[in-house]
């Protein structure tokens, strides 16, 4: 989860419809058996009736290389012919089974979202706001005739800023006014009572993707940095702005010292190192220099209390901020709005800025076609995301899915108690706690029980600027109204058709939206050892959050304490010590490694989640040996449909930023990384001490 919550306010378009539920004698209410109301939904969705939509299983055996050893690289074996072939297409910076399935919810979406555009509909209604909203961003002859004009209010705002207070005033309406700030807050939850929200405030202000773009004095760094510099200047000529080049070279050396102050990735997920509840009325006392009335004023924030995320941060990001010229600051915050805003703007003002962000920081090619980016504006979670979702769901899930989905979880919920329960590095005080949690574990599946509703959100046709900022101001203040109420343990933070999951700690819960449903990840006519080992793994991977190495910190209501005894703590991390050891020798770019530490929580995600998926597939075969299906067995067939799930390519740019702001590690090492530590692995495919990959039963890596 991202530190501040992204909530959606959406209202009922049509009620999702009810499938039949299964009684007793294993008819439907509507007289069916349950594999025809599966073959049904399947139909439905878009698929042949009885054939999976991968291969004659549920794997494309075409992707394999089959002239590689599988114990020296298994990504590229499982994958190697598509990753030879595939050339990733000019408007993606990466491409991959996430990628496939995100293009698929996006043209769905898009239909749905012109079905209700075309309807004469009443002011206020879904179908006008959808309508008008995506209208207004296709709508380029207007944006273009708008020209500048549409920002002007914001900049000249930023203009008249006078004195350090009103800088810090400015500061903190930066969450509302999209703009940037060194210190940022936001609504979160409670980590110490998670039936409460919370403001968290924390370091932020970067316009580059991580600190280390700053700070590593290497070619590939300091040419990005040159650009960084060109490109602000561009940007501070489309303001208006005198002397832009000189304001460029001051920008980038306020945000150099801005990221000198930033921690390291590792320690910003550091859950222990982030909880710092903290009185307003003493952070002057402890952080003085800087008017905090004033930014939380500027935020509209009327809190008692906050959690400060980054406390050693703070007093020297004030001194920077109090020993920068006034015009230094005005000239950043001027930069970093438009920059903000520019896909809202006339085309030479978006192409400028898609020519960096998207060129050279992600080696993109050209910028993605005006529709496809319209639909990503509409339907996202902070715009009218829930109100597409509900139609999407109702148009393209199964609902057998949703069941199917349920015992899945069920089965690895299983697994894992009984992996707790075999555990011989955990002592049984503390496995007593582990299993409270686990089976606390709440699953939210495919879509939310209710829907959100937006009443009083107002969209104009042709005001494409107007409807972005009113929609962002429609759930900022919802966000900040919710400060002195409890928390809704029902929302989602994901729509249906998002094509990913997650977990989410506070609330101890496990996520799967309605589009990540789908295969490579899950279809219902593959084989179950394909569906164990891809979506199972996924859903291992999301309780495995739950027990990683900042997830564990706690307990089964969501609330951070040690529940842990310090003998079992210190076990944990020697075999999470070696994890970090074992990923952080992986190089994907020459002289940029991953971050072992940064991607541990992930890792141990990847690792537990896929060992739960194959105990959970054995336990389904009760004893039984799997059929051999095109002379694979059914543990080949799992390990491939893991490595499946994760088949991509990225363009080097991306990969850089990724390694250096992602805490996933590339998906090459979610194969390799993974399987190279489980003993079934090495049985499936003959593993030895002669292959690349091999390590020795002593040094694999086995948590959960």
């Amino acid at each position: 989860m991202t530190p501040f919550l992204r909530t959606t306010a959406l209202v009922t378009i049509l009620a999702v419809a009810a499938c039949g539920q299964a009684g007793t004698d294993g008819q439907t209410q509507h007289g069916q058996t349950q594999e025809d109301q599966i073959q049904n939904d399947a139909i439905q969705a878009g698929q042949t009736a009885g054939m999976p939509e991968l291969g004659d299983f549920g794997v494309d055996l075409t992707a394999r290389n089959v002239t590689l050893d599988p114990g020296d690289d298994f990504f590229a074996y499982a994958n190697g012919t598509w990753l030879d072939a595939f050339e990733i297409p000019e408007d993606k910076s990466r491409y991959g089974a996430f990628t496939i399935l995100r293009d698929r919810s996006e043209e769905r979406t898009r239909a749905i979202i012109d079905d209700l555009a075309g309807a004469d509909a009443p002011a206020g209604s879904p179908e006008q706001l959808v309508g008008d909203y995506y209208g207004s961003f296709l709508d380029i002859n207007t944006v273009n005739a708008k020209g500048m004009a549409p920002i002007r209010p914001l900049l000249e705002a930023i203009s008249a800023i006078d004195g350090q207070s009103d800088l810090a005033a400015a500061f903190g309406r930066a969450e509302r006014a999209g703009g940037a700030a060194p210190i940022r807050g936001g609504l979160s939850i409670n980590r110490l009572n998670p039936d409460e929200y919370q403001y968290s405030v924390g370091h932020s202000g970067l316009g580059l993707p991580d600190r280390d773009y700053y700070l590593e004095d290497t070619d590939r760094f300091t040419g990005i940095r040159e650009k960084y510099q060109a490109h602000i200047a561009e940007m501070l000529t489309f303001a208006g702005m005198d002397g832009a080049d000189g304001l460029a070279a001051d920008i980038v050396a306020l945000e150099t010292r801005i990221a000198g102050a930033h921690w390291p990735r590792a320690d910003r997920r550091n859950r222990d190192k982030t909880l710092n509840p903290t009185k307003v009325s003493e952070l002057s006392t402890h952080h003085p220099n800087f008017d905090w009335q004033a930014f939380f004023t500027g935020a509209g924030a009327d809190v008692a209390v906050i959690n400060l995320s980054h406390p050693s941060a703070m007093d020297p990001i004030i001194a920077i901020i109090n020993e920068t010229p006034l015009e230094t600051w005005k000239a950043y915050l001027t930069f970093h709005t438009l920059a903000n805003h520019a896909f809202l703007l006339s085309e030479d003002v978006d192409t400028a800025r898609f020519n960096f962000s998207g060129k050279v920081l992600r080696g993109q090619p050209e910028q993605r076609e005006r529709w496809k980016r319209g639909v990503q504006l509409v339907s996202g979670l902070d715009s009218l995301g829930e109100a597409l979702g509900q139609i999407y769901v109702q148009r393209h899930f199964p609902e057998s899915a949703k069941r199917q989905m349920e015992g899945l979880v069920e089965n690895l919920r299983t697994a894992l108690g009984l992996r707790i329960d075999q555990l011989d590095w955990m002592g049984e005080d503390t496995k007593a706690l582990a299993r409270e949690k686990l089976a606390a574990f709440r699953p939210k599946i495919a879509y939310p029980d209710t829907w959100r509703t937006y009443d009083g959100l107002n969209i104009e046709a042709g005001d494409l600027f107007g409807n972005y900022v009113r929609v962002r101001d429609f759930f900022y203040d919802f966000d900040m109204a919710r400060l002195n109420r409890p928390t809704d343990r029902d929302e989602w933070f994901m729509t249906p058709q998002t094509v990913n999951a997650y977990y989410n700690p506070p609330y101890n819960e496990i996520v799967f939206p309605a589009a990540i449903l789908q295969p490579p990840f899950f279809d219902p006519y593959a084989d179950p050892a394909v569906n164990y080992g891809a979506i199972g793994a996924v859903i291992g991977h999301e309780m495995g959050h739950g027990f990683d190495d900042q997830g564990s910190k706690s307990d089964a209501r969501g609330v951070q304490r040690n529940w842990w005894t310090d003998e079992d703590r210190a076990r944990f991390e020697e075999r999470a010590d070696a994890l970090v050891a074992q990923y952080n020798a992986y190089e994907p770019i020459e002289g940029a490694t991953v971050d072992g530490r940064f991607t541990l929580g992930e890792n141990i995600g990847d690792l537990g989640g896929l060992s739960m998926a194959y105990h959970a597939y054995k336990l389904s075969l009760d004893g039984k040996e799997a059929l051999v299906i095109d002379g694979l067995t059914g543990d080949q067939r799992f390990f491939l449909a893991w490595a499946q799930v994760w088949r991509s390519k990225d363009r080097e740019q991306t990969l850089l930023a990724r390694l250096k702001s992602d805490p996933h590690s590339p998906e090459e090492f979610r194969v390799n990384g993974v399987v190279r530590n489980m003993d079934a692995w090495y049985d499936a495919f003959g593993v030895t001490s002669d292959n690349a990959l091999y390590l020795p039963p002593e040094q694999r890596v086995s948590i959960w």
